[in-house]
């Protein structure tokens, strides 16, 4: 049935036509977009359903580009410690969850960040012990870069001290005993997770319904999100957004990073990027470069600041790096780099400098610490700077040690690669950051946590409202090439759409942000949800 949305007050990013009243929605598209009048006038039948937005501000719908939505997931199964402020509550709920588990049956989790406890440091492996002590124990931090486990998770995993740890990875020991002292950083993880009993379908599905759910809730009606690892490879990863998605019509638009221990499998399956359709399709291949800030695992091209002989981890060597995007290109395909380093990014920009371009774009992952060599070399038409703003919010102030005053002028750094001439798309790294978008735009505008009074972290950088949205709307459908189809308010376009309870760009303080809900998703021009 054909619908017109009326009455509205529609930021359409479309260059033509920036505001208008209505649109006029038919077969999944826009069709036309004008004044309530005007559109009324010329489309209203028998055979047409009218929508009343009372005045309501309306945006393109909002694109997350770049989250794990499989891990997000895992927060309805498995102990969610986002958010908790000490060492004392995190084992407190450890406790708790125990006495849901039978004896012998693994204890999992994510979210926890020790730069937000009050009360010491991160939790002991005999602190683990003691309240988990019939239960291996494995939780990941919030960066998923490093996680904790139990003695017990290091038995059933057959750990000893001669075994080869994963290139890149670190069993952290004592340095008395040397022994492990529960801590696990990036690669190493494999040798406990791996050991972990896979979900069953049924219960993996559900949960990946209710985050599907959840992001549509928040206002978004498009994702890149990376979950093959998680969800047990390419094969069940595909199958279970495809039940989800083009079998039951949940509507949120999916591409899917594959990351490139997966390679072969894509080859086999006649998979490539693009390979799908408006709802849901193979995305770039996916690697990581570098860890993160929190446990000083980014590669940086000078030591950490506060750790002067230390310059980060390097996940994967250039000539390995040279190798994946070679058989990523034999497939012709893209890659989607995880670099929050400096010198991880020269060192992939170094690599992908040695190949010709593909006809979708490389992208570049979160790049939060950059030089005026790299800005350069990532504007390209053929790259994308995928950026998660809400990390200011995250990351201020401690990593201001990490990095010292004169690297912090160019990290974090949004409005230098958007003067630069990068392509910017901007994402939440969900469950890492919250879901929701309108955290990301915040940050964005403001520079600050939620809550705070100064004027915000390196205000520069600062974006505009109008240019906080863009990232998360029109920039959006550019890393996946749908800047054609999606991104704006604009005839021929898909239909999606988010309408909220403020109307963003009026506001005076942008902390109304955080006082704005979402009314509507809507999606090829159904309501998928309103709240």
């Amino acid at each position: 049935m054909r619908k017109i949305y009326a009455n509205g007050h529609f930021h359409t990013f479309d260059r033509i036509q920036p505001i208008v009243q209505a649109v006029v929605v038919d077969n999944g598209r826009f069709i036309d977009i004008g004044t309530t009048k005007d559109m009324l006038l010329h489309w209203k039948n028998s055979k047409t359903k009218v929508i009343d937005l009372q005045g309501k501000t309306v945006t393109p719908g909002l694109i997350d580009s770049h989250l794990h939505l499989s891990l997000v997931a895992e927060n309805f199964i498995n102990l969610d410690l986002t958010g908790i402020t000490s060492k004392t509550e995190m084992l407190e709920r450890i406790h708790e969850k125990t006495k849901q588990l039978q004896p012998g049956q693994w204890l999992l989790g994510s979210g926890w960040d020790e730069n937000l406890f009050i009360d010491g440091n991160i939790p002991t492996i005999s602190e683990l012990d003691h309240v988990a002590p019939g239960n291996p124990l494995f939780l990941q931090r919030i960066c998923q870069h490093a996680a904790v486990a139990n003695t017990k998770a290091f038995v059933v995993s057959n750990y000893h001290p001669n075994m080869t740890i994963p290139e890149g990875g670190t069993i952290v020991l004592d340095k008395q005993t040397r022994q492990p002292t529960g801590l696990i950083l990036e690669s190493a993880r494999d040798l406990i997770s791996q050991n972990i009993p896979r979900v069953t379908f049924p219960v993996l599905k559900d949960a990946m319904r209710k985050a599907i759910q959840f992001a549509i809730e928040k206002g978004l009606t498009s994702i890149h999100t990376n979950d093959s690892l998680y969800l047990g490879g390419l094969d069940q990863t595909y199958r279970v957004y495809d039940e989800l998605l083009n079998q039951e019509d949940l509507g949120l638009r999916s591409n899917l990073l594959i990351n490139y221990d997966f390679l072969n499998d894509l080859r086999d399956a006649g998979m490539y990027t693009g390979f799908g359709n408006n709802t849901l399709q193979i995305g770039a291949v996916k690697l990581f470069a570098d860890g993160a800030f929190g446990r000083r695992t980014a590669h940086l091209s000078e030591p950490y600041s506060d750790d002067p002989r230390n310059f980060g981890d390097i996940m994967l060597d250039s000539s390995t790096l040279y190798e994946i995007v070679e058989r990523a290109r034999t497939l012709n395909m893209p890659v989607a780099v995880h670099t929050i380093g400096d010198k991880a990014l020269e060192n992939v920009l170094d690599v992908l400098d040695q190949f010709p371009t593909v006809p979708f774009r490389d992208r570049l992952i979160h790049v939060q610490v950059l030089r005026k060599d790299l800005l350069e070399r990532l504007a390209k038409p053929s790259r994308i700077a995928d950026i998660q703003p809400r990390f200011v919010a995250s990351d201020f102030p401690w990593v201001m040690e990490r990095l010292g005053k004169e690297r912090m002028k160019l990290s974090y750094a949004w409005k230098s690669l958007q003067n630069e001439g990068v392509i910017c798309a901007g994402g939440s790294d969900a469950p890492v950051e919250p879901v929701n978008p309108l955290l990301g735009i915040h940050a964005a505008v403001t520079r600050k946590t939620p809550g705070q009074t100064h004027n915000g972290y390196n205000q520069t950088e600062k974006l505009s409202m109008k240019e906080a949205f863009q990232l998360f709307t029109e920039l959006g459908a550019y890393p996946t090439n749908e800047e054609h189809i999606k991104g704006t308010i604009s005839r021929g376009k898909l239909a999606d759409m988010t309408v909220y309870s403020k109307n963003p760009f009026q506001m005076e303080n942008p902390d109304e942000l955080l006082e704005t809900s979402i009314d509507m998703t809507i999606i090829g021009g159904e309501i998928k949800y309103e709240c």
